[in-house]
């Protein structure tokens, strides 16, 4: 078998998406996902113009040695382009092979370790009773898990925030990447932050009970004695995890803030390679890893970085927007399935007309996951319908401090 055909397509259902879809001269296909959010073009031209012509003629079976050879070869290693390139090859040769086994992917993984996945979803509100209302409304849904954001007195606007208005008119949380010509500017407190949210968390534990595992996203803007702080502060309302509690590219930042609070923290969703987490794991300064298929080479490479972190009993939190294709969403899910030390796997649902160019045989019971059993990944793209949607630029926002400082966002 050999590969003839690798193509780019960049799709705009709502949201934008790069796929890359590898043919074989046996006819079968393989689809991987190369989102990068924001900087969606970039990768769309790598794999155009610099990795598609390296895979012609290749064997679609040989994944790791096409992964080394794509990593090595460039010479310029590591980064989110480049990575989220190989992660989109990398996918769609698993999928080829899923193909032509016959089989699921989770079954060339080693199997299925777990019946299902345990997902977690976004609540958030401007207010307390709003905050309420939307957990309310995903424990309706079947989420067993919630992530809990908020607005802040004094703030404008802040991430994850879903009744925020946007520029698209959609949802924050599906659309934070507005298709506007310069980015949306934000403001951020953090002292306000730390002020408010063990408030939130204490009449979240008042109305929900002690049982509810509770997530939360510092999306990586307070210093590391601030996120210590925070940490401790919430530590009477038993999270499941702190994410992004200060930018992860400072790894001994995390020893810091392990010495004053024993809320769980979970790392790793800016990360693209193994190198990133080697002081986090090594030291256990962490206790997920919130990495993305899309962005971190591949299920290759995931499963070496899970496999790494099992040896000190740190779980995987696997990275799932909405700005993850159904194909990167598949990815995530079949590894999940097979690996032993799944912790949780984040979730949110695409729109329906993202769901009309990727037809998706995974699904979402009573708060699992489960990336169904057909050959392959189990996702379609439907090629017509994503023609419907060309690509618009959209940009994430970003903060600035009262005093114009930018700040993390």
């Amino acid at each position: 078998m050999k590969i003839v055909a690798a193509d780019i397509i960049v799709t705009s259902p709502d949201r934008n998406f790069v796929t890359l879809k590898i043919t074989t001269d046996e006819g079968i296909t393989g689809l991987g996902d190369a989102t990068l959010n924001g900087r969606e073009l970039s990768v769309a031209s790598y794999l155009r113009d610099h990795v598609a012509p390296l895979l012609m003629g290749r064997d679609p079976h040989r994944i790791e040695d096409t992964w080394q050879f794509l990593y090595r070869s460039a010479y310029w290693r590591r980064g989110p382009v480049t990575m989220a390139a190989i992660a989109a090859v990398d996918v769609a040769l698993w999928d080829i092979l899923a193909k032509a086994a016959g089989m699921p992917l989770y079954q060339l993984l080693g199997g299925a370790s777990r019946t299902g996945i345990m997902a977690y979803g976004h609540a958030s509100g401007r207010d307390i009773p709003e905050l309420f209302d939307s957990i309310r409304r995903h424990l309706d849904e079947g989420f067993k898990s919630i992530r809990v954001q908020t607005s802040v007195p004094g703030i404008n606007a802040v991430y994850g925030v879903a009744a925020q208005p946007s520029s698209t008119g959609q949802r924050y949380d599906y659309e934070p990447a507005q298709r506007t010509p310069l980015p949306a500017e934000e403001d951020w407190d953090t002292r306000a932050y730390l002020r408010h949210l063990p408030s939130v968390f204490e009449a979240v534990r008042g109305e929900f009970g002690p049982e509810l595992p509770l997530l939360h996203d510092g999306h990586h803007r307070m210093t590391p004695i601030q996120a210590a702080k925070l940490g401790k502060a919430l530590e009477p309302y038993d999270l499941f995890w702190l994410e992004d509690c200060t930018p992860a590219e400072n790894q001994e930042a995390l020893r810091l803030v392990r010495q004053h609070t024993t809320t769980p923290l979970a790392i790793g969703e800016v990360f693209n390679t193994v190198w990133d987490y080697q002081t986090l794991i090594r030291e256990q300064l962490i206790d997920y890893v919130r990495s993305a298929v899309t962005h971190t080479g591949g299920i290759t490479a995931m499963r070496k970085l899970l496999d790494f972190a099992a040896q000190y009993q740190i779980k995987s939190g696997i990275h799932g927007p909405t700005d993850i294709s159904p194909v990167g969403m598949a990815a995530a899910l079949h590894l999940d399935l097979a690996i032993h030390n799944f912790g949780i796997q984040e979730y949110m649902k695409h729109t329906p007309l993202a769901n009309e160019v990727f037809r998706q045989s995974f699904t979402f019971t009573d708060g699992y996951l489960h990336p169904g059993d057909q050959p392959g990944l189990g996702v379609e793209l439907d090629e017509e319908a994503a023609a419907r949607f060309p690509y618009e630029p959209a940009y994430l926002p970003f903060n600035r401090l009262k005093d114009g400082t930018v700040h993390d966002w």
